[in-house]
């Protein structure tokens, strides 16, 4: 990015009040802790910034990259070379009878926490999964036997191309077959499109039994997932007919570590940052464990997590 042509004072204007900072390190802004600086950080306050950065990004060729929480990403040491939009202020929850319509910057666990409040159930599954709604839609993000799909009503979305950001009428929406979801998978991964919010459709239930299924489940996550550490959720797909961990624990290689990435002791699924892991070693972690089990039991395992940068 060639920043004699790009100032601040320029891109401070397209979002007002919200953030605009150079050169930031993203591994502060991912679950991993592990990733070099992004030439431009943005957090726009509202839809309208939002559009003004894209289409500034559009019409100037710069790489720009959708950052929520960054709960599933594997962000290069090298950092970012373009502007990271963060959906940091794009936040709002609201309640329409037994819909819940949340902005793609709220994270699961306030999600959760509203519909619980709202006596509102069907989201106690996902209570305790890191990451935002966007991400979560985008994804179809799932735990216990339960995904996104299930609670899903509609979204709306915009497509990251001129002649729509600039139109009267850039906002698209979708309906719940739309989504053409599957296992950790979306309409949005195909198309590219950008998830602005959704509405879920929930049941009334007791506050207090929809907190007692999420608190046993997040007991169940802290007692089988390495919470306590730094990472990127569940590394691998799960393969047809078989357990990603339980694959790669029968390869001895729990525990296994390169650098300071190592298989979790707790769940051979994921792979956690010790203290100072580098996305090389992750990646070399990642490798490893693939050729392992390729070697193994002749599964090819695909990754899960999404990678940032040049790796």
């Amino acid at each position: 990015m060639n920043y004699s042509q790009i100032s601040y004072d320029q891109l401070k204007a397209l979002v007002e009040e919200g953030i605009i900072a150079f050169d930031v390190p993203l591994n502060e802004h991912c679950s991993f802790k592990i990733g070099g600086p992004a030439d431009v950080f943005a957090s726009p306050k509202n839809q309208t910034q939002f559009i003004r950065l894209l289409s500034f990004c559009l019409e100037n060729g710069v790489p720009y990259f959708i950052l929520g929480k960054g709960s599933n990403l594997l962000i290069s040491d090298k950092g970012f070379r373009g502007m990271a939009i963060s959906t940091l202020y794009y936040q709002k929850l609201t309640r329409d009878e037994n819909y819940i319509s949340a902005f793609c910057g709220v994270s699961l666990s306030e999600l959760c926490e509203f519909a619980q409040q709202q006596s509102l159930s069907g989201l106690e599954f996902a209570s305790g999964i890191p990451g935002t709604v966007g991400g979560a839609v985008f994804m179809n993000a799932g735990a216990y036997g339960g995904e996104i799909k299930d609670v899903l009503y509609c979204s709306k979305y915009i497509e990251p191309n001129l002649d729509s950001l600039l139109s009267s009428n850039p906002v698209f929406h979708l309906k719940a077959e739309q989504h053409n979801f599957s296992y950790r998978h979306s309409v949005f991964q195909d198309r590219e499109l950008i998830h602005l919010s959704s509405v879920f459709k929930l049941q009334l239930d007791d506050p207090q039994a929809i907190q007692k299924r999420m608190d046993d489940l997040n007991q169940q996550r802290w007692e089988k997932q390495p919470m306590e550490l730094p990472s990127a959720g569940s590394v691998f797909r799960r393969p047809p007919g078989h357990f990603t961990g339980k694959l790669i624990d029968e390869c001895g290689l729990r525990g296994f570590r390169l650098g300071d990435a190592a298989i979790s002791e707790k769940h051979c699924g994921f792979i956690v940052n010790l203290g100072q892991a580098s996305a090389g070693d992750v990646l070399k972690l990642i490798d490893h464990v693939k050729s392992t089990v390729m070697k193994r039991f002749g599964v090819s395992l695909e990754t899960e997590i999404r990678f940032l940068g040049e790796l």
